[in-house]
């Protein structure tokens, strides 16, 4: 294994291929586990520089993260790496109950024996921006503050309602805060603020970010405030984007990446558990370009039932495939679908759905013998690929258009998904010719 880079803990599998995609296109080879690895599955990747874990915390509650993100942080300090990620959505949607970010920084620190934690959430690339602590982020190409976003403020189970992060984060954790704001980061007093923090062991130090400038910046700055066995940080895909701007500015990394165009599958099988208007408008492209739709009952799926609901699914799924046609299995088309307050009378309901939904696409998988495949909605994603029997996941292909939902490959020890080209997609990400896109093996 070579001296690694980074390494990585992604609160859920979109982000964390969003991670991977980013340091791919930055030319540092980087492979996705679903689960901690043995050493014959550390060594089949040696060539890698940086390594992730694909988790499910941005969907847990504190409870559940004492145990389990402690064990993955501390498997993640034995790698060594010179920064070890705990990456959230660019979005920060979190609560005191439901994916702490605050709790997260916490364990972090405790594991890693550091005072001061740096965090970054601005990433242009994704179009996020932070300023003077404040939040903003895209929708159909219009920029809002992230409490006045017309669907992060009203996301279904960890609304937006503040676009201060340091407030927003004050309702998670006791822990200090600061803010290198984008005034200080660009002036010649940003080193002198950042070490003033650290030597302060202020606990949480967010670092502004409104431009691919000042993202060079915030990335020559944690780079530099590194420490021997690694650093532990914060943030969306922003920090990788940071800190391969400095990796190319100091010349750590020289490679420069090329993806050849996988070409059009024959047919491909979509499941979908987004409520997103996005995803919403890419399952209505797709009908009306060549997919065939079914509307699946989510409610049955996590019922008593859901092995019959599963079977049902599965046979009109078949139905569409067997003719030659590619198929979306959706839960919603849009959020005034959304039947989440139903689901959520069954405890671990939401869980349940993402698994019912990969066991339904593993089903058509096996039985079709698909070399393509697409889990739509970012808490879906991490619970279905569960029952795929994938190990890890390595890039194929990055979309330019779409940043953060590349077409991967599955690496398995099951004959039928191993090599599977699988693309996971979040909620708000991408265009709406994203399903067709991925059908074509274009980057669209």
């Amino acid at each position: 294994m070579q001296d690694l880079l980074l390494s990585y803990y992604g609160d859920d599998l979109t982000g964390s291929t969003d991670v991977m995609e980013a340091l791919e296109l930055g030319g540092v080879p980087t492979v996705l586990f679903m689960r901690q690895p043995d050493a014959a599955q550390l060594a089949q990747f040696s060539y890698c520089r940086a390594i992730g874990l694909a988790g499910t915390s941005r969907s847990e509650t504190p409870q559940w993260m004492d145990t389990h993100l402690k064990d993955a942080f501390t498997w993640l300090k034995t790698l060594n790496a010179a920064i070890c990620h705990y990456k959230v959505c660019s979005t920060f949607d979190s609560s005191p109950t439901i994916g702490s970010i605050g709790r997260a920084i916490e364990i972090g620190r405790s594991v890693f024996a550091q005072g001061s934690v740096p965090l970054l959430v601005g990433a242009p690339q994704l179009k996020r921006y932070t300023a003077f602590g404040h939040l903003f982020a895209a929708y159909r190409e219009k920029f809002f503050r992230i409490d006045r976003h017309p669907v992060m403020s009203r996301h279904p189970t960890t609304p937006m309602d503040e676009s201060d992060l340091l407030i927003h984060l004050s309702r998670q954790t006791e822990l200090t805060s600061g803010l290198v704001d984008l005034a200080t980061l660009q002036s010649t007093a940003r080193s002198e603020a950042f070490d003033r923090f650290l030597a302060e062991g202020t606990a949480i130090v967010l670092v502004d970010v409104d431009s691919r400038e000042t993202q060079a910046l915030a990335g020559e700055e944690i780079w530099r405030v590194r420490k021997p066995g690694g650093s532990f940080v914060v943030g969306s895909s922003g920090i990788e984007y940071a800190l391969l701007a400095e990796w190319v500015s100091n010349g750590t990394v020289r490679a420069e990446p090329e993806f050849s165009p996988p070409g059009g599958a024959d047919r491909i099988a979509v499941v979908s558990g987004s409520c997103s208007p996005t995803t919403e408008r890419q399952i209505r492209h797709a009908l009306a370009d060549g997919f065939d739709g079914i509307d699946v009952d989510p409610v049955e799926l996590v019922s008593e039932n859901s092995e019959q609901a599963i079977a049902r699914a599965a046979a009109a799924g078949r139905a569409s495939l067997e003719a030659g046609r590619s198929v979306i299995l959706y839960t919603a088309l849009g959020p005034t679908a959304d039947r989440g307050v139903e689901i959520d009378r069954q405890e671990g309901a939401r869980h349940k759905l993402g698994r019912s939904l990969g066991t339904l696409l593993r089903q058509l998988t096996e039985e079709q013998e698909l070399r393509r495949v697409i889990i739509a909605g970012g808490d879906t994603s991490s619970h279905a690929l569960g029952q795929m029997g994938v190990d890890a996941l390595t890039v194929r292909m990055p979309l330019p258009a779409s940043p953060g939902s590349p077409l991967c490959v599955a690496h398995s020890r099951v004959k039928a998904i191993d090599g599977l080209e699988v693309a996971l997609k979040g909620g708000q990400v991408g265009t709406d010719r994203y399903f067709s896109a991925i059908r074509d093996g274009v980057g669209g």
